[in-house]
């Protein structure tokens, strides 16, 4: 009898029959199953399901003044629908050209490498004449663009920086962790097989390693003997990062090796570190102003980088930021400073907790996924700028050294992803999605983004169709066998984009005469030829599941830049000078003000340090939840049974939310200029005054869809978030400079 699993972005999982009906277990390999997605099942029945293909009906109608969100759908068969689609997709195209049809479809849908839906769509229009894409994203997009610049290109992926954690357990005497929850590290862009980040952070700690943690939540810190907390304002880590490299300068305490052969610039970014350059020196007494961090505590930290080993480590939340390159860069020039660049377990490291593959000593199961062809339409937006794209057509933005033209989009085709919880100011994005002439969405729920949309395709869940997912970061291949039966009338994306291709003529071209059964053998193929060892594909049909070696007996150790370190001439970076650019002639030719040339303080906008925080003096943190992957899951198991007063729940500070009367478990308001939100409010002793906690993901519910200012009702943070990006250089995700103020709401 064949074994049944079902691979997610959050974990692999067994599914077990019983007289209920299928269930889901732990995988028996994994350390730490993640608890949340033992619901995933839930959805299979939900009410919150699509039933079958729905069109808005004053777009069916050709009412102009119809608003999306505030609309009512009419059924429609399936012809029907993708003939609609279809004939959209050619009006547009012939009337205003491709580049007026935008496929953002950015989201992290399926772990499936064949229902990867956004690869359906875009292979699909690609064959159509093509579409205006997006780069980048808004979990990493800031140091994406950013670090090409500093260490080359090479190094602007989500796991190019960080030592492996083998060498972290050996090596390290000291980690410093800047925003690092470990409970992001449940999920993983390519899917989970196993997780281990907290196995491999224990021996660390159980060796001797000191850890850390500094972030506005003493709750962040691990239970450890050897871990401590070391509380700071959001947004102000550069200025701690800046304190430590004055007093490593005025001691005369720099590995003049590393600077002098690793770096170039070192002497610009000295000057303005001692204040010479700007007659402001960069000191601990200077920092604690600006951090809130005692000065005494400030140099207590200092004194824990004189180790021999050290690891400065940055959670992919601080580049979530205004001015969100600053900490990045300034942490490679202080672990150059130190001499602790290409050091085994040394140097700096982006995004170790952020989700579970970063880090992991192991070797990469890749392989190419379902072939997208080629994109004749060049035109591109910083995935973050979708607003601006949406709001501005024919208008320009400034994007690392250029300057790009906003198409007039006015076709948008989403699947696999939900604008409606990635971006900020909601309000915003709203108003501005009312443009163009038709929006269409594949969407097994109806989430915020299928209610704002002209034709509704009704997909099915991941469970609902067989298909192959990958965990390339811990070596684990799954075939993934459907546990249902598709609900209802929803068809999978791959049935869908082949309706629509016949519509248009190109569905030989797009399905290729294969089957989805001829798709999956074809992409294993691809991954047995680059790893002979895999069983072939019945046997693994059959076994289900499939582990290429064991990373904690056998690691794949990685010592980050360990060749450049050793030998910088013999084995350049790819930047202009071939070295770390400490400062960088590039970026000073951009001339923005927004993003200096070198790692320096830029005091954001909304801040506990500003003159807004006089109005607003809460900051607000929106990280990942601990209990559904981003907006997935929030209708059903542990997302719902977390919530307080039927809503988010939101972590203020005990001293804050007195002063205001605000009890455990009341229903509060967060808002500001952007807009309004209600919480439930959860009382802590561990967070510090002036900052409140409020995942992202609730479904966004305005309270009146005609109001593009209306109260938001299920606590979506991005109801007040702003939606100015970190820089013009970037244009990533400024999420956490956000600042509200709180009231009880009666």
């Amino acid at each position: 009898m064949s074994d049944h699993f079902f691979a997610t972005h959050f974990g692999t999982y067994r599914v077990d029959q019983t007289p209920e009906g299928p269930r889901l277990s732990g995988w028996q390999a994994d350390p730490q199953p993640t608890a949340f997605g033992l619901s995933y099942l839930e959805l299979a029945r939900h009410r919150c399901r699509v039933v079958q293909p729905m069109v808005r009906r004053g777009w069916l109608e050709g009412n102009a003044q119809s608003i999306r969100g505030a609309d009512t759908f009419v059924p429609v068969a399936w012809d029907t629908a993708t003939q609609f689609v279809a004939d959209e997709i050619d009006r547009i195209a012939g009337n205003y050209g491709n580049r007026s049809i935008f496929a953002g479809s950015y989201g992290w849908a399926s772990a499936g490498r064949f229902h990867h839906a956004q690869s359906q769509i875009k292979r699909m229009l690609n064959l159509a004449g093509g579409f205006t894409a997006s780069r980048h994203s808004y979990s990493y997009g800031t140091a994406s663009a950013f670090l090409p610049h500093v260490l080359g290109p090479e190094y602007a992926g989500t796991n190019a920086c960080a030592p492996s954690w083998d060498q972290i357990v050996d090596h390290t005497d000291c980690l410093m962790a800047f925003g690092m929850r470990l409970t992001n590290a449940q999920c993983d862009p390519g899917g989970v097989g196993r997780h281990t980040v907290e196995q491999w952070l224990g021996r660390a700690l159980d060796r001797g390693m000191r850890l850390i943690v500094v972030s506005p939540d003493t709750a962040d810190r691990p239970d450890h003997p050897n871990a401590e907390h070391l509380a700071i304002r959001p947004n102000t880590d550069t200025a701690l990062l800046l304190a430590c490299a004055h007093a490593f300068i005025r001691n005369g305490e720099i590995d003049q090796r590393q600077i002098r052969q690793l770096t170039t610039g070192f002497d610009r970014l000295a000057a303005y570190v001692t204040g010479d350059a700007d007659g402001v020196a960069k000191t601990p007494e200077w920092a604690a102003r600006i951090t809130g961090v005692r000065q005494s505590q400030i140099e207590r930290f200092i004194e824990a980088l004189r180790v021999p080993t050290s690891l400065l480590n940055l959670g992919w939340s601080l580049q979530r930021a205004s001015a969100g390159e600053q900490p990045y860069w300034m942490a490679i020039a202080l672990a150059a400073m130190r001499g602790q660049i290409g050091r085994p377990g040394g140097g700096f490291a982006f995004g170790l907790g952020s989700v579970n593959s970063v880090g992991q000593p192991v070797r990469r199961l890749k392989a190419p996924g379902l072939d997208q062809g080629h994109n004749p339409v060049s035109d591109f937006i910083p995935v973050a700028a979708i607003a601006d794209l949406l709001a501005n057509p024919g208008g320009a933005l400034e994007y690392n050294g250029q300057t790009l033209s906003l198409p007039d989009i006015r076709l948008v085709y989403w699947a696999g992803g939900n604008p409606f919880h990635h971006h900020q100011d909601l309000n915003r994005l709203r108003h501005a999605w009312q443009r163009p002439e038709t929006i269409i969405v594949h969407e097994p729920v109806w989430t915020a983004t299928a209610q704002h949309a002209d034709i509704v395709l009704p997909s099915t869940l991941p469970f609902e169709r067989n298909d192959i997912a990958v965990s390339s970061h811990d070596r684990t291949i799954v075939f993934n066998r459907a546990t249902h039966a598709p609900y209802a009338d929803a068809r999978d994306d791959h049935q869908i984009c082949t309706m629509i291709a016949d519509h248009l003529g190109v569905a030989d071209k797009f399905a290729e005469q294969r089957n989805t059964e001829d798709w999956l053998a074809y992409l294993y193929a691809g991954y047995r030829e680059k790893f002979p060892e895999l069983p072939d594909y019945r046997t693994f049909r059959q076994k289900g599941i499939h582990t290429l070696d064991d990373e904690l007996e056998a690691p794949r150790s990685t010592t980050l830049l360990a060749e450049f370190a050793e030998a910088p001439e013999a084995h350049p970076l790819s930047t202009p000078s071939g070295r770390i650019e400490l400062f960088s002639e590039t970026i000073a030719s951009f001339a923005y003000g927004d993003c200096p040339p070198h790692a320096s303080w830029v005091a954001p906008k909304e801040w506990l340090g500003g003159e807004l925080a006089q109005t607003y003096p809460l900051h607000l943190l929106s990280p990942q939840p601990a209990n559904r992957l981003h907006s997935q899951l929030d209708a059903v198991g542990a997302s719902q049974r977390d919530k307080v007063a039927a809503r988010e729940a939101a972590v203020f500070c005990t001293e804050d939310a007195v002063m205001r009367g605000i009890r455990e478990g009341d229903t509060v308001k967060l808002f500001n200029a952007r807009g309004a939100c209600l919480v439930g409010a959860t009382l802590s002793e561990t967070l510090m005054p002036g900052v409140v906690i409020l995942p992202t993901g609730a479904w966004y519910t305005p309270e009146d869809p005609t109001d593009f200012a209306s109260l938001e009702l299920a606590g979506n943070p991005n109801a007040v978030t702003q939606d100015r990006r970190a820089s013009r250089l970037s244009q990533g995700s400024a999420a956490h400079s956000c600042l509200v103020e709180a009231v009880r709401h009666e």
